[in-house]
């Protein structure tokens, strides 16, 4: 029986693990998803590298090409799924889709980051739309949930895990006592790090997506060169047997704060003690979290499958429904986020919190009281100070705790113990201390 439901052809660009996973699920939930969507979804064209690419699922040579801008400009596709990934092509893509009016769905947290209030402009301007629900947090709807379910706050502070890979590293690190190196060797045979390492383990996906929350919430693209980003190679056994003991666990944080009172914002991603009473320190494995606190509902958690082809899939099935719903049935032409560009940055004596500092130390009297001093010259309060045998004879490790201090502080103070070349042996190695009690 022919069906009387409106058309909304679709046009992928990128048909790769996301990609094929997409294709997979909509072929085989076609009646399930046009109830849902209001209109037949028609899988109408994808754009690959190489059409003789061997792939998981059977997909008709007549709907392949290997032109993109074709893909993006055809006037028969409604939707453009932008999931090849990277910055260049994507950004011509996108661009060009959403010139010809069309709605754009991407998971390419890069390009968002980097040029989102360029493209939410070409939006506006063609009179299209773009949804990115899969671009953070993979099958977790953070992005419905800041932009739908939660409009009447404010929040003074999101935090949360955002990048499966360093999650599974740090999981299995704790678990079974193995060093950095031999648990991301096992990561790169399993697929989980990005061909370019440095995305996962240096920060930068997961700052990436902070921007894209930050926007979201304030209304303030934060750029990759206003943003403090700290990956996970220098976190330690020994630092993960440190935070055991005192009560934590080291997880990968992006934090997004807001000072309501002050009107400054700040956005950071580093190795962060969790205390193990938080939800967000039991989410594990290649798992992510997210913790929103508004002003009015209070703090909401979401926590799930953060990578991967089917929970990506997932939500870009979502924006894929919503996208053919705003087709069929009209509805705001652009995402609507109320902007702030005037909101100013915090400064690093804004942002205060605790400290855990590690330090690598010449085993002989007087040090402790040449620590002291130092901190005390920086009006760094210390909580509590541990002193154990050094990697090398003559040396020993500190492991000292702070009250809260200020980042202004504990960058001054960490210069300076740097300089004690007699004292301090290397550089300390920090971490900060979560604590959103308060």
């Amino acid at each position: 029986m022919k069906s009387s439901l409106p058309k909304v052809r679709i046009g992928l660009v990128g048909l790769g693990v996301v990609g094929q996973g997409v294709w997979k699920h909509v072929t085989g939930r076609r009646k399930q998803l046009a109830a849902q969507a209001g209109a037949e979804l028609i899988l109408h064209k994808a754009a690959v590298k190489d059409m003789s690419r061997p792939r998981d699922i059977r997909v008709p040579q007549s709907k392949l090409t290997e032109d993109a801008m074709a893909v993006a400009t055809d006037p028969d596709i409604d939707i453009v799924c932008e999931l090849m990934g990277g910055l260049k092509l994507s950004k011509k893509v996108t661009l060009a889709a959403l010139a010809s009016g069309k709605t754009v769905v991407t998971a390419n947290k890069a390009l968002l980051a980097e040029h989102g209030d360029e493209i939410f402009a070409a939006a506006e301007a063609g009179g299209g739309r773009v949804f990115f629900e899969s671009a953070v947090a993979g099958g977790i709807p953070i992005i419905k949930g800041l932009r739908e379910g939660l409009v009447v706050n404010q929040f003074p502070i999101i935090y949360g895990i955002l990048n499966g890979t360093c999650n599974y590293i740090l999981t299995r690190m704790e678990r079974e006592g193995k060093g950095f190196e031999e648990i991301v060797g096992d990561a790169r045979r399993l697929g989980y790090v990005e061909a370019d390492e440095s995305l996962d383990l240096d920060g930068w996906d997961t700052a990436h997506k902070a921007a894209i929350l930050a926007w979201l919430a304030h209304g303030r693209w934060i750029s990759m060169k206003e943003m403090p980003v700290e990956g996970i190679r220098d976190v330690s056994l020994e630092d993960i047997e440190w935070a055991s003991k005192l009560g934590y666990k080291i997880k990968l944080l992006a934090t997004i704060t807001r000072d309501l009172k002050k009107g400054v914002v700040s956005a950071s991603v580093h190795p962060t003690l969790v205390p193990q009473a938080l939800a967000l320190s039991r989410v594990d494995e290649v798992y992510n979290g997210v913790s929103v606190t508004g002003d009015v509902v209070g703090e909401t958690v979401f926590i799930g499958r953060g990578a991967g082809r089917d929970a990506t899939a997932s939500a870009v099935i979502s924006d894929i429904v919503d996208a053919a719903l705003y087709k069929v049935f009209g509805g705001p032409p652009t995402l609507s986020v109320s902007s702030d560009e005037s909101l100013e940055l915090a400064g690093l004596d804004d942002v205060r919190q605790a400290f855990y500092l590690r330090l690598t130390v010449k085993d002989r009297p007087g040090v402790l009281s040449i620590i002291t001093a130092i901190t005390a010259e920086h009006a760094v309060s210390i909580e509590s100070m541990v002193q154990t045998p050094g990697p090398k004879k003559g040396t020993s490790n500190l492991v000292l705790t702070t009250h809260v201090s200020s980042e202004e502080q504990i960058s001054l103070l960490v210069k300076d113990l740097t300089k004690a070349r007699g004292t301090v042996v290397k550089k300390p190695f920090v971490l900060r201390i979560a604590d959103f009690e308060d």
